[in-house]
């Protein structure tokens, strides 16, 4: 797979990332309120917990904020080797909040994407890769038109060797100077999870013929694509 070693290709992928950069903000009304209720895992299958959340044996899990969770799991999950993508909130003190009360910025949430993968097939190193190039990183709690601390840039991790790697992989983007500005990126310990309402989930696929998702969401998949192609799901 292209771009598998980063550690000897971080220079050219630095080179690509200040041409690539991909950063579409999302805006968007609120929508009717939905329960949130956690995911459901399958019975028989070996499986361990993680954070709060149970995922099959061989799997893990990476949590990332970056902007509005509709870009942000449109791109996750079109990658081999990523087995889901939900969208939800965490970083906040608010327990099961909802999308309205996530929205007047006060809850400590941001607006995540909880992705479980197969680290056999997609390394948490190409995770930080993706994530870094597709939204702005100097922008305190912004992205685009949606400002507010929910749309902050921050990873959430999950164990000790995360930490490193994130912490290391931001060091050298900031000692490559790819922005004018510092990266405010936040990288803080996973604590809690909390799906967002129904309507959320796999939001691109569901809407695709809505005008945003039309003019905003589609040019960035596209981009995206066309970038990683070597990356994709086979189709």
């Amino acid at each position: 797979m292209v771009g598998r070693n980063l550690k000897g290709s971080f220079a050219g992928s630095v080179a690509i990332l200040a041409v690539i950069l991909l950063n579409a903000a999302c805006g968007r009304g609120t929508a009717s309120s939905a329960s949130n209720t956690a995911p459901q895992t399958d019975m028989g299958v070996s499986k361990k917990v993680m954070g709060d959340k149970v995922v099959e044996s061989g799997l893990k899990l990476a949590t990332f904020g970056a902007g509005c969770f509709w870009c942000v799991e449109a791109i996750f999950q079109r990658l081999e080797g990523v087995q889901k993508v939900v969208s939800g909130y965490s970083g906040g003190s608010l327990e099961n909040p909802t999308y309205e009360q996530v929205c007047t910025g006060t809850t400590g949430h941001a607006e995540v994407c909880q992705i479980t993968y197969d680290p056999e097939k997609i390394s948490y190193d190409e995770l930080l890769e993706i994530f870094w190039k597709t939204h702005d990183p100097t922008t305190r709690s912004r992205q685009g038109n949606d400002v507010g601390t929910q749309y902050r840039s921050v990873i959430f991790y999950h164990d000790e060797e995360q930490k490193r790697l994130a912490e290391s992989y931001k060091a050298k983007l900031e000692a490559a100077h790819i922005w004018s500005g510092p990266i405010v990126t936040e990288i803080a310990p996973f604590r809690r999870f909390w799906p967002a309402e129904s309507y959320h989930q796999d939001y691109y696929n569901n809407n695709s013929g809505k005008d945003y998702c039309t003019f905003v969401i589609t040019p960035k998949v596209e981009k995206f694509e066309k970038i990683f192609k070597a990356r994709l799901k086979q189709k």
